[in-house]
């Protein structure tokens, strides 16, 4: 069962989106700054994420990539990444029912998060503090990459052009809606792309799942 460059690009673009709708430290940067600086804070803030993810892509490929090589290591990731996929979505699921975005920050957090560093380096250092960030690149991101890995550099590019695409796409939407002033979307709409990526990660999960245990399986 595998997939082509183009199911690569845009299985990597669902599934960064699916980890950036989330609210969390970046996203709520994200609006604070808007607020604040305006627009271009968002695409600023992901010009930061994406320089540290490709430093980290860049690391992954050069320092472990015969290592990674292994099918028993690739298969071993794939079915802890299948787990952390379930368990994300089934949450995105549960918490699409009550989700907002992180519009109204009290005053300390607009103080802590939007004061001091330039966006990119806000990007970078507000996504390298996360253990959230960690733990998704250790599990989904790694196995996913494991796959377009397969393509050699081309594979990459795809998963990584996915990947940043999502991020910066959903990023430069809050930022236009924050810094116009007004919603740009509302919450039911917001709740069911939610909603629809919870489901998208549980069959990713099960795909995930299916590679790894059809190969111990075999063994």
């Amino acid at each position: 069962m595998e997939l082509t460059l183009f199911g690569i690009l845009i299985g990597s673009f669902t599934l960064a989106l699916s980890g950036a709708l989330m609210p969390g430290p970046l996203l709520t940067v994200a609006v604070v700054g808007s607020a604040r600086r305006g627009f271009m804070t968002g695409p600023l803030l992901i010009l930061g994420h994406g320089i540290l993810e490709l430093a980290l892509i860049i690391a992954i490929v050069e320092g472990a990539a015969s290592y990674l090589k292994h099918a028993s290591v690739t298969n071993t990731v794939s079915l802890f990444g299948g787990g952390v996929l379930f368990w994300m979505g089934l949450g995105m699921i549960i918490q699409s029912r009550h989700i907002n975005l992180p519009i109204n920050s009290s005053a300390k957090e607009k103080k802590g998060l939007a004061y001091g560093f330039h966006p990119v380096v806000q990007g970078i250092l507000v996504s390298v503090s996360n253990p959230y960030w960690l733990i998704w690149w250790m599990t989904i991101g790694l196995g996913y990459m494991l796959v377009a890995m397969r393509y050699g550099t081309i594979g990459i590019v795809c998963f990584f052009v996915g990947h940043i695409m999502a991020d910066l796409i959903w990023y430069s939407l809050v930022s236009y809606g924050v810094s116009r002033g007004r919603r740009f979307f509302t919450d039911r709409l917001y709740r069911g792309i939610v909603r629809f990526c919870g489901f998208f990660l549980i069959l990713f999960a099960f795909w995930f799942l299916f590679l790894g245990i059809r190969y111990f399986l075999g063994r």
